[in-house]
């Protein structure tokens, strides 16, 4: 048996989960699909994304929500205007400040996303956000087919926090 090691099973557990990611992408074209992309660490979001872009055609739209968004439905309105982009993703979640507010409102408004928008959707969540997903908005969350998790191995995570404390 081959054994690898935490890096090497990580790296290879982040492809498979962007080329997942990048599949679902693909074959929800042209119609509105949630996908929750669960990342504790936001450097790795990047490299995810980073990544993606060799495993895609897609031609995928960013947002990088503000600290003070209220709506996320109005946040991604007001950003692509009257376009429909083969994909959007949507980050920084986890700097909302009002992120309960944020979320239960995304609940009220789930069907105007279904509606108005023809292509998937791809929240970058981290294991807190995801949990008030499912808490306040669990009809919004339901529509996700499952979660596609990049997450960093605990030793490595630890291991960038004491650089990151010692810098």
């Amino acid at each position: 048996m081959i054994s690898l090691s935490n890096s090497e099973n990580s790296t290879v557990s982040s492809i498979a989960a962007t080329k997942r990611l990048a599949r679902a992408m693909m074959v929800s074209g042209g119609e509105f699909s949630l996908l929750l992309a669960c990342c504790n660490c936001v450097q790795r979001q990047q490299q995810v994304l980073n990544l993606l872009t060799e495993f895609s055609s897609t031609d995928i739209h960013e947002i990088l929500l503000s600290p003070a968004a209220d709506k996320l439905y109005t946040a991604i309105t007001t950003e692509i205007g009257a376009t429909q982009p083969e994909a959007l993703m949507v980050r920084g979640l986890e700097s909302v400040v009002a992120i309960n507010q944020l979320i239960i409102s995304t609940n009220i408004m789930r069907d105007e996303f279904r509606k108005q928008f023809r292509f998937p959707l791809v929240l970058w969540v981290n294991d807190e956000i995801l949990c008030k997903l499912v808490w306040l908005a669990p009809d919004f969350k339901d529509w996700a087919a499952s979660t596609i998790r990049f997450d960093v191995p605990n030793n490595q995570l630890v291991e960038s926090e004491q650089q990151a404390i010692s810098a």
